[in-house]
């Protein structure tokens, strides 16, 4: 099993949106998040359903089941990097159109400003 570099996506302000919203949560859903995280750690793109499913092109969703559904989305990167770029706490049966916006434009603003 080969491990994979989880990177969190800061913004030009210097901010962490996802591990500001993992440090935001209960002791028991950090937890929860934080075993997923290792799995997506350990596995990569190997991992699979239930844990992740595909959202957009490269956007990927890792789905966290609790008491309350948390998600991550992220894509993956050269050197077998995964880029985390938000996190929310789901409320709909869909993933909402604005979450994924926000990851696509941390996703556009982080390979603009690492030059690929």
């Amino acid at each position: 099993m080969s491990v994979w570099s989880l990177v969190y996506y800061e913004t030009a302000a210097g901010r962490y949106p996802v591990k500001d919203y993992i440090a935001d949560l209960e002791p028991e859903e950090r937890a929860r998040v934080t075993f997923d995280l290792e799995l997506l750690e350990s596995f990569g793109l190997g991992l699979g359903a239930p844990y992740v499913r595909s959202i957009r092109g490269k956007l990927r969703e890792l789905r966290t089941r609790g008491r309350i559904q948390h998600r991550l989305l992220y894509f993956a990167v050269s050197g077998k990097r995964l880029v985390l770029l938000h996190a929310f706490a789901k409320k709909s049966e869909k993933t909402p159109p604005a979450e994924i916006d926000t990851a696509m434009r941390r996703m556009a603003d982080y390979l603009e400003r690492m030059g690929r």
